[in-house]
């Protein structure tokens, strides 16, 4: 349909008003940097950072760092915890979820005060009452819990850390191979029920497939001439040194995001569960049923059409919200880059526009994702 002269008019004046506020904010901008002798752009990315970060997935030596190792280090820390933390809350929202329709009054009870304290607390609140229980609930760093090589005290937990360096890869690459083969399983049990034969096992042959590939690659390279070297811990003057430490902030905000967070997915499952029309089980009990298969033959994969959509949104929540990890001192994105390298470096445009561009493809990507697997799974289930 043809648009109207007066309908172009008015959105090419819209346009050119837009434009004409972004060059009037960039030029505001550039003098001001101007005048505090402020060189706009990237290139401070590749100067030394000159701090030190207390939890780093890759290499971080403070003296030769640059801005942008700092960086990396940071969104990783970011992408670990919102990725456990997704897997966390999923598995408690969907128990507590399935618990709050349990024919048990004091398993449904609890799941309705779990859901309805848990949610109506402020996320803030929660994240400075698990990071205060935990700190509290730990030994003193002087005298840490030891056991089998590793040490709990209230620096954390220090674990002995394996080095995949040269051919050891194949042990993460053995774990990679065992999650993918764990899906195709997965896949191909649910196209047997769909062809209605009778369904296999999935928690073991998966468990299997993660843990024995990896053990298997370990125990090989071992055989081989090539064992996996290993950074054990050592008690030193202010608590344990070297391995690898999981930080009591780690901890807290891992636990606080995952509880907050499920007891929304568990009333997004709920309702999810109770739009599958009540012949569906009346049917599978028909059929001699249990009542933990009918959920996970009948119930549950309809109402996954119901429960993804707003799964996504949960799912975009717990990776915006890791970003509270400031309050509590983990060393993420935000915390690192727009707390440090911003005081250190003042550029102040550059960072928040990395920042805002980092938060909002890891939110289109994993709506992405969702939508994909939407798009393949909800045909089946109708």
């Amino acid at each position: 349909m043809p648009r109207s002269p007066r309908a172009l008019a008015l959105q090419a004046l819209v346009a050119l008003a837009l434009a004409a506020l972004a060059y009037v904010a960039a030029t505001n901008a550039s003098e001001k940097l101007a005048r505090q002798g402020i060189t706009a752009g990237f290139g401070f990315l590749g100067r030394s950072a000159g701090f030190d970060i207390s939890q780093r997935l890759i290499p971080y030596a403070a003296a030769t760092a640059t801005y942008l190792d700092a960086f990396r280090v940071g969104l990783l820390n970011t992408l670990l915890v919102s990725g456990l933390a997704i897997g966390l809350a999923t598995l408690i929202g969907f128990a507590v979820g399935i618990a709050r329709l349990s024919p048990n009054w004091l398993v449904r009870t609890l799941a309705a005060t779990y859901v309805e304290t848990l949610r109506n607390l402020p996320l803030l609140l929660q994240l400075l009452v698990w990071y205060v229980a935990v700190r509290v609930a730990l030994p003193e760093a002087q005298r840490p819990a030891a056991w089998g090589g590793a040490y709990l005290s209230q620096r954390g937990l220090v674990l002995p850390r394996p080095e995949f360096s040269g051919v050891a890869w194949l042990v993460p690459a053995a774990v990679l191979a065992g999650i993918v083969l764990s899906g195709a399983w997965a896949r191909r049990r649910a196209r047997r029920v769909e062809a209605g034969a009778a369904p296999g096992p999935v928690v073991g042959p998966a468990l299997a497939l993660v843990l024995g590939l990896p053990a298997l690659a370990w125990i090989g390279l071992a055989r081989a001439g090539h064992p996996v070297p290993v950074a054990w811990p050592a008690p030193g003057p202010y608590g344990p040194e070297g391995g690898l430490g999981i930080l009591p902030e780690f901890a807290a905000l891992l636990l606080g995001l995952s509880t907050y967070t499920a007891a929304f997915i568990a009333e997004i499952v709920r309702a999810g569960l109770n739009s599958v029309a009540r012949g569906q089980g009346e049917a599978a009990a028909a059929l001699g049923l249990s009542r933990a298969k009918t959920l996970a033959l009948v119930t549950i994969p309809q109402a996954m059409r119901v429960i993804v959509p707003p799964l996504t949104s949960q799912y975009l929540n717990i990776t915006k919200n890791s970003s509270l990890a400031v309050l509590i001192g983990y060393p993420d994105l935000v915390h690192v880059f727009m707390g440090t390298v911003l005081n250190q470096t003042n550029q102040a445009v550059e960072v928040v526009a990395i920042t805002m561009a980092v938060y909002l493809t890891l939110s289109l990507g994993l709506a992405a994702l969702m939508n994909a697997y939407n798009r393949r799974a909800a045909p089946g289930m109708r």
